[in-house]
């Protein structure tokens, strides 16, 4: 079996989105509206895992959180942090939750510095020494881009302002907002892309969102396709019949696979995408729920008696988030 069958789709944006060149063209186009701002071979690979304990008076609380990529760049002596969101459905708390990851970004850096100022065992001021921060420490910039892969348009909220009620005009104007860096497929023909992969999977699964096949046909009739390109496709297009074209590696032309699509029937491959699809956000949002509990300190058997389950089912599904968390 290749190594393109053992890839999970639920890896597969993230394993695309981790090569630098298409990382830095997405912030290029997105973020700096154009502008090469951030270079592929001055990239460097950060570790996604979020997780942290935040120290109240009387007690501590664990979050278990992990981004999907996160990179970081130098700028000249100091360097920024970008990461990206892979969002197949829309979500309305994500203004909040990417403000969450962002937030312990944010955290694990603080504390990182902190573990080494208790190491260094340095003199510090009393100031210096409750907020475990030198006055002079600074914490690094972080970015962040959410791609939504989905032909329905994003009605959810752009904004942490978005989340919250109506405010008076002397609340609002002292509110503190958080913006989210929001790229919707189906709206991506506004940036300019360079990177040949970014660009084509965007242009292809835009084009299938729009049914325009013909338009794919004139602008892909004599290009090669890497069979990754098209499985990455047919995973945002919900497409379980390109899916399997990219994997087996059958074809390296998107008119031939749509040939092929058309063939094997384009709706029924879809629907069976969103079937897929469908169970696995159903498994995903049990195993999240999973999660919150076991942090709030629930048993395997309490948590079999609130979901209704078997004792062995969730003890499955604790093992399946406890890995992936």
């Amino acid at each position: 079996m290749s190594d393109r069958k053992r890839v999970k789709t639920d890896v597969l944006l993230k394993e695309f989105w981790r090569q630098n060149d298409r990382f830095a063209d997405l912030f290029n186009a997105v973020v700096f509206r154009g502008k090469e701002v951030l270079r592929p071979e001055a990239l460097q690979e950060m570790d996604t895992d979020l997780s942290g304990v935040i120290h109240f008076k009387d007690y501590e609380e664990s979050l278990v959180r992990a981004r999907d990529v996160v990179k970081k760049m130098a700028f000249g002596v100091e360097f920024a942090v970008f990461g990206i969101e892979s969002q197949q459905n829309i979500h309305y708390a994500m203004p909040l939750r990417t403000l969450l990851y962002d937030g312990m970004g944010y955290l694990k850096e603080y504390q990182e510095l902190a573990h080494s100022h208790i190491e260094e065992k340095g003199v510090m001021t009393g100031d210096e020494f409750l907020s475990k921060m030198r006055r002079e420490d600074r914490l690094h910039p972080i970015i962040s881009i959410v791609v939504y892969y989905s032909e329905k348009p994003w009605d959810g909220p752009m904004c942490l302002k978005d989340m919250i009620v109506e405010m008076p005009e002397e609340i609002e104007r002292i509110f503190s907002d958080y913006k989210m860096n929001l790229v919707q497929i189906r709206e991506s023909d506004r940036y300019v892309f360079h990177n040949d992969d970014v660009k084509t999977v965007f242009e292809i699964s835009r084009e299938i969102f729009n049914g325009n096949f013909d338009k794919i046909a004139v602008l892909y009739k004599h290009r090669e396709i890497d069979p990754e390109l098209i499985t990455v496709i047919g995973k945002i297009t919900d497409s379980a019949e390109l899916m399997r074209q990219g994997n087996n590696g059958e074809v390296s032309n998107m008119c031939t696979a749509l040939e092929k699509l058309k063939q094997e029937g384009f709706e029924e491959g879809r629907q069976e995408g969103r079937q897929e699809g469908r169970q696995e956000g159903r498994q995903e949002g049990i195993r999240e729920l999973v999660c919150e509990w076991v942090r709030d300190g629930y048993s395997t058997e309490e948590i079999a008696k609130l979901l209704k389950k078997p004792e062995e089912f969730v003890r499955r599904l604790r093992e399946s988030a406890m890995e992936r968390v």
